[in-house]
């Protein structure tokens, strides 16, 4: 019995030992976080992302769960700098006893404003409107007009679509026109000014028919010039997995008000670019990077990187560099790293190490030229399962695993590529708490994401990664310094939280503030982390 006790004892107080040992923030950690009030939220309602951001505080966007004949019903939230709920307004979409559509609540020039749309059936036609909000949140009386789109139905009413530029002083507006099959695309640009004043717009019909051009990633900068990224293929088989690549990237610049068209090819010969983005330098440039691979669209080999000259039109950088061997192996088991060296050795490609289901999630331009990759493995799979009378039941596994960065020099070198081990596969939730966060506090990189406790034990000292699965979750803080190397610490315990945190609302709020969220059941919280470099 005393035996039996003592056991007892001494696996609590071990347990307790290990929790604080997790808990206490290590000396050298390099962030504070400090949480707020416990909040309660509706019911049925969730926060969809932080609007905007300042010393006064944070703009939150909540929306209700409704069914598909429910009536949707929109809030925002006002918090103030220490996380406390000042405001609450639901946002009236009737206006003249028709109820309007959400689309979208946005700053911009220091006003929030609010975009609804309404499709006329009578009319066959679907409007875009603005309000701009007041301080207490109220819609101006009548909503202002922007666009219209011909629609076929209710349900096809057609999309519109808004980027903003780096400055918040140009805003674009752009939806498809009606079009035949196999014949060009057509599209209206519309650019306005941070208070919603048109700047010039125009119709535009793309050089490429339909079927061989798919549209991925449209961009306005700071003098109201517009970017429109897209992938040609040679035939109208949009599927590029092995074998020779059959498409080209092309970027189309609408200048001097959208009379001037450049067209701008991007191609590595018989490599598959297998992730592609670019952004507007300060000297108006458009620099390009993303992965490339030798053997198909679902792995990487390295990088590449261009920079092209707008004014002569001319690639000024373009440099094509590979991950090194140590890089492409460091997490495989000893056996597949053996194989992958015979391979590397002996000039096998198709067997050579690449890394597998990367997605690029951010280019950032570095002050000297250069820039930042960082991307995350991820993927989605389902299993099905038949149950005695005949039915199935099917389920969707999403993975949001590993996270690399890549540092990328002015003349298109890497200067260091580093790998972040994380596992997070959850299943039928859409990854609800999975991924990560990222703040640039200096020459510095944070990373945040849930982890499971058990890799932070010190003696799990093999090789072993345990999942995130939404239990003995940890908050995980990882930093990355200037020389690229990689420091992860268990920064909070989500449980002593009471709540999970999600990623894929935290936000980098300040130089050196990330604003973290949390929610568990109808409780959620926010905490400031603060970094300290």
């Amino acid at each position: 019995m005393r035996v039996s006790l003592f056991k007892t004892v001494f696996s609590i107080l071990f347990v307790l030992v290990f929790v604080s040992a997790l808990l206490a923030q290590p000396a050298d950690i390099p962030a504070t976080i400090r949480w707020g009030e416990e909040l309660r939220e509706p019911s049925g309602t969730r926060i969809i992302k932080i609007v905007d951001s300042g010393p006064y505080g944070f703009y939150a966007l909540r929306k209700r769960d409704t069914g598909p004949l429910a009536t949707e019903q929109v809030y925002v939230e006002l918090y103030d700098s220490k996380m406390k709920l000042r405001r609450s307004q639901k946002l009236e979409l009737k206006y003249k006893g028709k109820l309007r559509d959400f689309e979208d609540l946005i700053m911009v020039g220091g006003e929030l404003y609010l975009l609804t749309s309404f499709n006329n059936q009578a009319k066959k036609k679907n409007y875009l409107f603005y309000q701009k909000l007041s301080p207490r949140f109220r819609p101006q009386k009548d909503p202002v007009y922007l666009a219209e789109i011909d629609t076929r139905n209710k349900v096809q009413e057609g999309l519109f679509d808004l980027e903003i530029s780096k400055d918040s002083s140009k805003v674009l507006l752009y939806n498809e026109l009606p079009f035949k099959k196999n014949s060009p695309q057509q599209f209206a640009f519309r650019v306005l000014d941070n208070g919603f004043n048109p700047i010039w717009e125009k119709d535009i019909v793309l050089p490429y028919n339909d079927a061989n051009f798919v549209i991925e990633e449209y961009r306005v900068d700071n003098n109201g010039n517009v970017f429109l990224l897209g992938v040609l293929f040679k035939d109208k088989v949009r599927v590029r997995r092995q074998g020779t690549p059959n498409y080209q990237y092309i970027i189309l610049a609408y200048t001097q008000n959208g009379e001037k068209v450049d067209e701008y090819k991007i191609g590595l010969k018989d490599k598959f670019i297998t992730d592609l983005t670019f952004r507007i330098s300060n000297e108006g440039d458009l620099v390009c990077s993303g992965f490339y691979s030798d053997k198909g669209t679902y792995s990487i080999k390295g990088t590449y990187f261009f920079r092209i000259e707008t004014a002569s039109k001319e690639v000024v950088v373009k440099n094509l560099m590979p991950f090194d061997f140590k890089f492409l192996t460091e997490y495989m088991p000893d056996g597949q790293k053996r194989r992958a060296a015979r391979a590397e050795q002996s000039g096998n490609a198709r067997k050579a190490p690449e890394l597998y289901r990367f997605s690029l999630d951010d280019l950032v331009l570095r002050s000297d030229g250069g820039a930042l990759l960082v991307a995350e493995q991820y993927y989605v799979y389902e299993r099905f399962y038949r149950f005695w009378d005949g039915s199935l039941r099917y389920d969707y596994y999403y993975n949001y695993n590993d996270i690399i960065v890549v540092n990328i020099r002015p003349d298109g070198e890497i200067e260091w590529s580093t790998r972040i081990p994380k596992q997070q596969e959850t299943m039928n939730d859409g990854g609800y708490f999975s991924s990560y966060a990222m703040s640039i506090v200096k020459d510095r990189i944070y990373l945040i994401f849930n982890d499971n406790s058990r890799n932070f034990d010190p003696q799990n000292t093999g090789r072993r990664l345990y999942n995130f699965n939404g239990r003995q979750s940890v908050i995980a803080l990882t930093e990355i310094t200037k020389d690229g190397v990689v420091n992860t610490y268990p920064l909070f315990h989500n449980s002593d939280a009471s709540v999970i945190t999600r990623p894929k609302i935290c936000k980098q709020i300040g130089s050196r503030k990330m604003m973290v969220y949390g929610e568990r059941n109808r409780s959620y919280r926010f905490a400031h982390l603060e970094f300290d470099k």
